[in-house]
């Protein structure tokens, strides 16, 4: 039995049934409480051709496998090895920094203060072996100044960049360091987590996760840089991660469907207006250097179509936790209360769903202006109006792409809740009970195997 004010289990039986009185300690999870057939005929029918379409989809433009180019050395396009920092010694900038024009002593300047350490300060001479390739085992010497922001030390490990063409001695450079342990030890604690608190619905949001990023690196990169359009990609991609990812966390049942279904109307919305504003904008999508060197390596690639691409998947995973809330929430009221009619279950789940909207939009917003602090702070100092900063085309992408996934996110609130409303207010099962009285028929055993 619940304690009094506890929430009945989501996908659990109905809190007064028999079986809920002998089970409510479980931490088994069944499935959603059922819907009439008719009703999940009609899921079925919108579902089942929208993903064979995401199917043919996968099939007709999948890439097998990123295409080949001749590699240009520069930024991320450039061949890179394991090393690691053998020995470290400090010395004199100015016997490693001879050939540098010499410092006029002016310190008022960022370069000034640069060229007057690069003289004067203590530098460091790292010794760096490449430990992987067809050189492993060789040796380089790499020159650390004191305002670099990446100093090197003894047993480091290092990342280092080949150019084939240079000089011998200037083939190999430290690019960057070694991260994969700490990285690789924070997803092991973040894995853990998740089992630990959400156990087996845990395990399986680590298994659609996985396969998110399969779909991501395996088909979506690939196709568009084959030539495929962007936006076509994006929506076959997004909807399969969509599938995957819903029916595999919360099951096979009717709940999930229609959290799919609200989650697709509104990440077509978002791809109308994301089409409609990008190109109104004149927004290129070539704005940075990554994105240069993917526009010079791949000239045939639609920059604009890759920004709206963008879009689309990034709000799709907030999609998901909005519809999901939302679906689950009505269904919830439905079983504490079968008598509500469909407008009372909407009006109760949108009161709901206005606190998730105002959260969730907040979280979007000061997601972007923390990954674009930087940028930003730049414009401080530059001491730019707020219409100069929103108007360059940096600060208008992510303005853009936080308007356009917050108006998808605010919209699949109403949707997703009518619904989940008219979908649970038509269940005809378990009507034949007296008015008033409990109803176990709902939730016996003969209705669970049907679920």
């Amino acid at each position: 039995m619940t304690s009094p004010g506890s929430a009945p289990e989501p996908y659990g039986p109905a809190s007064g049934s028999t079986q809920s009185h002998a089970h409510g300690h479980t931490h088994s999870h069944g499935p959603a409480a059922p819907v009439s057939k008719h009703l999940r005929k009609v899921i079925a029918a919108v579902l089942i051709p929208f993903a064979a379409a995401v199917l043919v989809g996968l099939v007709a433009f999948w890439p097998g496998g990123a295409p080949a180019h001749e590699r240009t050395g520069v930024g991320f396009d450039r061949q890179t090895q394991d090393g690691r920092v053998t020995k470290v010694v400090s010395v004199d900038c100015a016997d490693v920094n001879a050939s540098q024009v010499p410092p006029t002593g002016d310190t008022s300047t960022a370069s000034g203060r640069e060229a007057v350490n690069e003289q004067t300060g203590q530098c460091k001479k790292a010794t760096v072996e490449v430990t992987t390739g067809d050189d492993k085992g060789r040796t380089f010497v790499e020159v650390v100044q004191p305002d670099a922001p990446r100093q090197l030390r003894e047993g480091q490990g290092v990342v280092v960049a080949y150019a084939p063409d240079a000089p011998r001695d200037l083939q190999y450079s430290v690019t960057d360091v070694d991260r994969s342990f700490p990285m690789a030890l924070l997803a092991g604690i973040f894995a853990l987590a998740v089992v630990v608190v959400g156990r087996l619905r845990g395990l399986m949001a680590l298994i659609a996760l996985a396969v998110s990023f399969a779909v991501l690196t395996l088909f979506i990169l690939p196709a568009i840089l084959q030539g495929s359009n962007p936006l076509v990609v994006a929506v076959i991609g997004a909807s399969a991660i969509m599938l995957i990812a819903l029916y595999t966390c919360h099951g096979l049942t009717a709940r999930t469907s229609v959290a799919v279904i609200g989650t697709l109307i509104s990440l077509l919305l978002i791809g109308l207006l994301g089409s409609l504003f990008i190109g109104w904008a004149s927004l290129s999508g070539n704005t940075d250097d990554n994105t240069g060197l993917i526009h010079g390596l791949y000239p045939d690639i639609d920059m604009s179509g890759l920004l709206l691409a963008g879009v689309i998947i990034g709000s799709l995973g907030v999609l998901d936790d909005v519809t999901v809330t939302q679906t689950s929430a009505v269904w919830e009221l439905h079983q504490a209360d079968p008598t509500m009619s469909a407008r009372q279950l909407y009006r109760a789940g949108i009161r709901i769903g206005r606190d998730h909207i105002a959260s969730v939009v907040n979280t979007l917003v000061l997601a972007y202006a923390g990954a674009a602090l930087p940028l930003l702070l730049l414009f401080s100092i530059a001491q730019s109006s707020v219409g100069t900063v929103a108007n360059s085309e940096l600060v208008a992408e992510e303005i853009v792409r936080t308007l356009v996934g917050s108006i998808g996110l605010v919209a699949s609130v109403p949707v997703t809740t009518a619904l989940a409303a008219l979908v649970v207010s038509a269940d005809r099962t378990g009507l034949g009970a007296e008015a008033g009285a409990p109803a176990p028929a709902r939730t016996g055993r003969g209705r669970r195997r049907k679920a």
